[in-house]
């Protein structure tokens, strides 16, 4: 038989749940995919909002699987997350990420939260998983030792004097190559995720390797064909409705890359409830925060993105998608929890560099850094303490 204060814990674990949802949603999710297209205006902030909205959930439920088991079961070893350790893990993460909100600054949400459960793991009596530690920190140190390059040589090629259809064509190509791997939930077997190039090679009569190369590679020379045809015909127009495809694309990896940092935690509470079930119906629910965040909060963080960063023109908006977009799908792809404000912000250093650092506020990027190393100290070191000391006030675990 359930205790009450155990029902309690559970509905106080989801209520925080959704709060770190909604919280994502107001923030790095429901700002940044759309903060270049607004600063080059081609698209409103009120659009933008409703646009990213709705495909930051459709990317949450389809493609946040990986991120949501890496949270809920892969940061902490020899014990299971009780609802207490849930609850409190949750609500200092979003706690934090929310105060950066309205504070305007972009909180690297994947510290605040990764830092809050290991915290709470560990004060559990649970081992360190240094295996993941150690893939979680490379990616996070390598994104913007890889994020600034590369939205610098992105940029500078979109600006240089090579022929404007060969150079789209090719970031085109690039996407194309992502796109045909990115990994969905609906296309794997039960409980797995697999992508379009995997599905379609294991229809052809060719070893798999070589089957995935040759769509990828169809996927790819075809999308970069439809950009180059589409500049060739109107430059000006073609290179709006690319810059919000990209947009477009990046709000859908948001909601895939973020969900599962708000909705791991609940795995392991309502996994022996739900069985199989329990990692499409949480993502569901975290969707419906992410959603409502980004409806509701996410217009101040887009114009702090979008002004406050940088002062963005299509191609630097360009240059921040795609490589933000790249970098982003590959966490996704190892489930390893990102920020994709560090993704981002990274991405708007690079770009402002290759424009000759104009509008770029150092200051604020000094202040942002300091801030995403704030949170993963603060948020361990707070979730592990606060553990301790309400499980031995409330006498429960």
């Amino acid at each position: 038989m359930v205790d009450l204060p155990t029902v309690v814990l559970f509905f106080v674990a989801v209520v925080a749940s959704f709060f770190a949802a909604w919280t994502i949603g107001a923030g790095s999710t429901g700002a940044t995919p759309f903060a270049p297209a607004v600063g080059a205006n081609a698209i409103t902030t009120m659009r933008a909002t409703f646009v990213v909205g709705l495909l930051g959930f459709l990317g949450a439920v389809v493609q946040g699987a990986a991120v949501t088991q890496t949270v809920g079961e892969g940061l902490i070893r020899g014990v299971t997350l009780s609802p207490l350790a849930a609850t409190i893990a949750l609500f200092i993460a979003a706690a934090y990420i929310a105060a950066g909100v309205f504070k305007g600054y972009p909180i690297a949400t994947a510290f605040a939260i990764t830092g809050s459960v290991v915290g709470v793991g560990l004060a559990m009596g649970g081992d360190p998983a240094w295996r993941e530690y150690s893939e979680i920190g490379l990616y996070w140190l390598l994104t913007p030792i890889v994020g600034v390059p590369a939205a610098y040589v992105t940029t500078k090629l979109l600006r240089s004097k090579i022929r404007e259809t060969i150079s789209t064509g090719a970031l085109a190509a690039t996407v194309g190559v992502v796109i045909a791997n990115m990994e969905f939930l609906f296309l794997g077997p039960s409980g797995e995720q697999s992508s379009v190039a995997a599905v379609v090679a294991s229809s052809l009569p060719v070893p798999r390797t070589i089957g995935v190369l040759t769509v990828t590679a169809m996927i790819a020379g075809s999308l970069a064909v439809v950009v180059a045809r589409a500049v060739a015909n109107d430059p000006i127009r073609s290179q709006r409705w690319f810059l919000l495809s990209m947009g477009a694309l990046v709000a859908f990896t948001a909601g895939g890359g973020k969900v599962g940092l708000a909705v791991g935690p609940l795995v392991p509470l309502f996994d022996p409830l739900l069985g199989t079930a329990t990692v499409g119906l949480v993502l569901v629910f975290g969707a419906i925060g992410i959603l409502l965040g980004t409806w509701m909060a996410a217009p101040r963080m887009i114009k702090a993105l979008s002004q406050d960063y940088a002062d963005l023109g299509p191609r630097r908006s360009i240059g921040i998608l795609i490589p933000s977009f790249v970098i982003a799908q590959i966490g996704i792809f190892y489930g390893i929890p990102m920020s994709f404000n560090q993704i981002f912000i990274s991405a708007i250093g690079g770009t402002a560099l290759a424009a000759g650092s104009a509008g770029m506020s150092r200051k604020k990027f000094v202040y942002t850094a300091l801030a995403w190393i704030g949170s993963l100290v603060f948020s361990l070191v707070i979730g592990y303490g606060m553990y301790v000391g309400v499980s031995a006030a409330v006498g429960i675990d």
